[in-house]
């Protein structure tokens, strides 16, 4: 455990096999449980339980949070009261509300903390299905561009709800008081959820509908986390300044393994569940081929890399938000290819 010497935790907390870096702030509004977490700078828990999640520079927790494992906040997100997290990585400046339940997703948008993405209070991300399966992560709007810290914001609206597993595009508006039920891929757009009719029916365990979406949507995710880990490896790496630097960015590595297993394990149980289901169907709608978790090739490009060295390492947002337009174009194009290697459907074999 590593505590910075100016770090100011209140009473009340419990600490155990924690890094705590410059300037954190523990407690300030009621009593903190943490085990084995990782904390940049600045960093403000306010109030609850934290295991096994990483915070980088600037961000912050609100009290009653309860934060788990395989969970990474960036520079400068958070959120507000009451918030639960798992699996969850939140890119820079991303917001939350108050009362919201954002476990198995990753969400990004925005420029900074004047123009961030932000999901309103007493929001939810459905993530676990009627036939108990939680192929169900959903992707706000993606890594290969939300890295660069030059997307348009995406607002889901309180008092609402998102179906996982879904895609949204930037600049999405999601209306509030509704439960979005649908990937939204064209950019800037709003969305008003129509309210569910009132329906009594039979209902029968095992059923699928969309199996293709669900698939894709799982892969597409996959790769995106697979780009984000690429991300750290070979750009963020070369941002650590110190212990507490290091401790965040070996954490964020293995919370990004704990994702990736998580999800090859929950789309390997949804194909078993399929497959049981369509047992007197031919042919089964689908079968994950041996060889899809294998490793892709995740090294960066030598002509991004030479902007990424020539940077100021002591800050990363504006080391990011300054390159130039070829070295974006380059990661963007570089992350992409990672993800689209993962999401090909080659990787799937049709019975």
């Amino acid at each position: 455990m590593s505590i910075s010497p100016d770090a100011l935790i209140h009473p009340g907390c419990r600490i155990e096999n924690s890094s705590i870096g410059p300037g954190c702030q523990i407690g300030a509004e009621g009593p903190v449980v943490m085990e084995n977490c990782q904390l940049g700078r600045g960093v403000q828990l306010k109030g609850g339980t934290f295991s096994g999640a990483v915070f980088l520079d600037g961000a912050n927790m609100g009290p009653g949070a309860h934060v788990r494992a395989g969970t990474i906040l960036e520079e400068q997100a958070g959120g507000a009261h009451t918030v639960g997290l798992k699996q969850t990585v939140l890119l820079p400046f991303v917001t939350l509300g108050s009362l919201i339940n954002f476990c198995d997703i990753l969400m990004a948008g925005g420029t900074s903390r004047k123009d961030h993405s932000e999901v309103g209070s007493s929001y939810i991300h459905f993530n676990f299905t009627p036939n108990q399966d939680k192929a169900t992560a959903s992707l706000i709007g993606d890594v290969p561009r939300g890295v660069l810290l030059g997307e348009k914001p995406v607002f889901l609206g309180g008092q609402g709800g998102l179906i996982g597993p879904a895609r949204i595009a930037y600049g999405s508006v999601i209306a509030a008081g509704g439960i979005c039920r649908k990937d939204i891929l064209e950019e800037g757009m709003l969305h008003v959820p129509a309210a569910s009719a009132e329906k009594t029916a039979p209902f029968e365990a095992g059923r699928y509908g969309d199996i293709d979406r669900v698939v894709k949507n799982n892969l597409i995710y996959i790769g995106n986390i697979r780009a984000l880990k690429a991300w750290y490896e070979n750009v963020r790496a070369l941002f650590i300044r110190d212990e507490y630097d290091e401790a965040v960015h070996n954490g964020a590595i293995a919370n990004l393994d704990l994702i990736l297993n998580e999800r090859f394990q929950r789309l390997e149980q949804l194909a078993e569940n399929v497959s049981k289901a369509w047992k007197q169907a031919e042919p089964a709608p689908f079968n994950l081929s041996k060889h899809w978790k294998d490793e892709v090739d995740t090294m960066a490009s030598s002509s991004l890399m030479t902007d990424i060295e020539a940077a100021d390492k002591s800050d990363y947002l504006a080391a990011i938000q300054n390159l130039g337009t070829g070295a974006r174009a380059a990661a963007t194009a570089w992350l992409q290819s990672i993800v689209d290697e993962t999401a090909d459907l080659q990787n799937l074999r049709r019975l």
